[in-house]
């Protein structure tokens, strides 16, 4: 299984997930044209996406949203997500939060999150062929029992790491947005994905890709310092890995997590 984060931020959401001969593009938070280089720009012609999966109606996931119908993509979004987005509701397959979508080279589960949208959700992706598993969780404001527990035994977790508590706090945001951030519905701050991560830490979790970092009130530095600090006291020793809201970001196959605790961004 594979996976290419093509930007992670305020300003747009994407990440793709291959198994086997099959490609699912996960939120499209960039205007087509830029979503088609992005794409490109890792070596995937979008005629090969079979699917899209949104994780909720916010515009730096949904963006693209067109781009389904221009290359044929299928889209899958929780009937909140569907019904937020309007026109959608009659194009789109939808699922119950919770729900598991079949797709021909991967199952998608569904996870219900705390996020201020209709119908948000984490998304846990299994390989068919081998049984790799990826979560994605962003956008989540605080962590609930169920998604603590459909993120465990990953081998790949892609974790919002959205800002630095101090940061925000003397930030540039007025303050109604900043109760909104930290808020119960907001996004996780460096120190709540940290305690998740250590959580979710196993032996065989290879990667832990941190996603959706504020660009105002974080730093790549402080996301990883924090998560690796964490995740030095459990049994995990793979590669800790930051996206980037402008670079795509290529993770290499998953496989067994062997090496030596790391970061990169």
């Amino acid at each position: 299984m594979r996976m290419w984060v093509l930007g992670s931020g305020s300003a747009g959401n994407a990440i793709v997930l291959e198994a086997g001969d099959g490609r699912v593009l996960v939120d499209a938070g960039f205007a087509p044209r830029e979503l088609s280089r992005r794409l490109r720009a890792v070596g995937i012609a979008p005629e090969s996406i079979e699917s899209l999966v949104l994780t909720h109606e916010h515009h730096d996931h949904s963006r693209g949203i067109a781009a389904a119908a221009r290359w044929r993509w299928t889209v899958h979004a929780s009937a909140g997500t569907a019904a937020a987005l309007g026109g959608l509701t009659e194009a789109a397959v939808p699922f119950e939060g919770g729900a598991t979508v079949a797709l021909r080279t991967m199952s998608v589960c569904s996870v219900r999150v705390a996020h201020d949208a209709v119908e948000p959700v984490a998304i846990v992706a299994t390989a068919a062929d081998s049984g790799a598993r990826i979560g994605i969780a962003y956008d989540v404001g605080h962590v609930t029992p169920t998604l603590r527990t459909a993120l465990a035994e990953l081998d790949v977790l892609v974790l919002e790491s959205n800002h630095d508590e101090g940061w925000l706090r003397a930030g540039p945001y007025p303050p109604s947005v900043r109760a909104r951030i930290a808020g119960p519905d907001g996004h996780l701050s460096n120190r709540a994905a940290a305690a998740l991560g250590a959580d979710c830490a196993h032996k065989r979790l290879t990667r832990i890709v941190l996603a959706h970092l504020s660009q105002r009130c974080n730093s790549p530095r402080l996301a990883s310092d924090a998560v690796c600090a964490a995740l030095s006291r459990t049994a995990f020793r793979g590669q800790v890995l930051v996206s980037a809201q402008d670079t795509p970001l290529a993770v290499p196959p998953f496989a067994s997590g062997t090496g030596q605790l790391a970061f990169s961004w």
